[in-house]
């Protein structure tokens, strides 16, 4: 009885941090100063436009010129502080200038590790490459950004917001590159935040399920591009399935705003973690059974597409069923002309194998 009443009173206990914690007062972001990484289109964009419609003022920070020019044009014309940073976060050459022009301009109090790219195909038809080309993206840039502006961070009692994946808790067959780098992403961001326990700096780490951002027209396909591009397009569209890419960010940003931890959005990612805590036996059993039902890596030298080619040659039918995808594509900046990402493919096929 007495370690029954003592288990009782601990379980209240933890309700009550739970319950306490939601009811936390939201933080006032007015006036401060968020760098998103990956914010000229997808999600980045989304979270920019979130964190800017809170009060802030909204650095993004990607490759492509062009493609942030055109993401700051819709963020200010919704109202929003944006500013393009342009820089490639492999290069840590291009990182450490970032951070001095972040510094120089008056440092930072939000930081969103967003960045990320979506290699799609079996692992028989992944490069070193890839996984390196992923984990330079997803883990290493992250990483140098993060620890050169922690200092910062700490200084004005700042946030640390990851946004990883539920590929980041299960390898998802087909997604290998990418559930490596997001694995490390994940572990980086969790222990940070218990490291960083009386620095002031909150951490709070997103997981994510598919979410309709348009990302599946800038996926990198590889072995039998068209199938590939079947699965996973699918996936990210169908709405039982995936989840409305406004409504995820605007979830994350109160998930900031309440000081939340740790985040899981979308019903089946909750449920695939919750499984694989549960039983991760037959977690792997069930994941076992979907690689088999995965397109087959071809006999011979596997072919490259990426997502806005493999598009072009889809029918009516897999068009209207990844139709809200194709719109959020368009909304969030996503969009590429096919024929450049068909260029790439014949320019990648090319390139003899490795």
């Amino acid at each position: 009885m007495r370690w029954t009443g003592r288990l009782v009173m601990a379980g209240a206990l933890v309700a009550g941090a739970v319950v306490g914690a939601r009811m936390r007062a939201a933080r006032d972001l007015t006036g401060k100063t968020a760098l998103v990484t990956g914010g000229s289109r997808g999600l980045g964009l989304l979270l920019a436009r979130e964190f800017g419609r809170a009060g802030c003022r909204v650095l993004i920070c990607a490759r492509d010129g062009e493609e942030l020019d055109r993401a700051v044009s819709l963020l200010r014309e919704q109202g929003v502080d944006a500013h393009a940073r342009a820089c490639d976060l492999r290069d840590p050459d291009q990182t450490a200038g970032l951070v001095r022009r972040v510094r120089a301009e008056g440092g930072l109090d939000l930081l969103v590790n967003n960045a990320g790219i979506i290699q799609v195909g079996p692992v028989e038809a992944m490069t070193d490459d890839d996984f390196a080309d992923a984990m330079d993206t997803m883990f290493w840039a992250p990483y140098r950004l993060t620890r050169a502006l922690l200092p910062e961070l700490a200084l004005r009692r700042g946030h640390l917001v990851t946004i990883s994946s539920v590929g980041g808790r299960i390898s998802v067959p087909h997604l290998l590159p990418y559930s490596c780098a997001k694995f490390a992403e994940a572990a980086l961001s969790q222990g940070l935040d218990a490291e960083s326990a009386g620095t002031g700096v909150k951490v709070t780490t997103v997981v994510p399920g598919l979410m309709r951002t348009g990302s599946h027209q800038r996926v990198e396909l590889s072995g039998r591009p068209r199938a590939e591009y079947g699965w996973f397009s699918l996936g990210a569209s169908l709405p039982l399935v995936s989840m409305d890419a406004e409504r995820a960010a605007a979830q994350i940003v109160q998930a900031v705003r309440k000081g939340r931890r740790h985040v899981v959005l979308t019903p089946l990612a909750r449920l695939a973690v919750l499984a694989d805590g549960a039983s991760p036996g037959l977690t792997q059993w069930a994941l076992r059974a979907t690689g088999r039902l995965m397109p087959a890596a071809p006999a011979r030298r596997p072919g490259r597409q990426g997502g806005a080619a493999a598009r072009e040659r889809t029918g009516k039918v897999m068009r209207a069923l990844t139709g809200l995808n194709d719109a959020a594509a368009r909304r969030f900046n996503q969009r590429r002309e096919a024929a450049e990402g068909a260029g790439r493919a014949e320019r990648a096929e090319r390139v003899p194998g490795r």
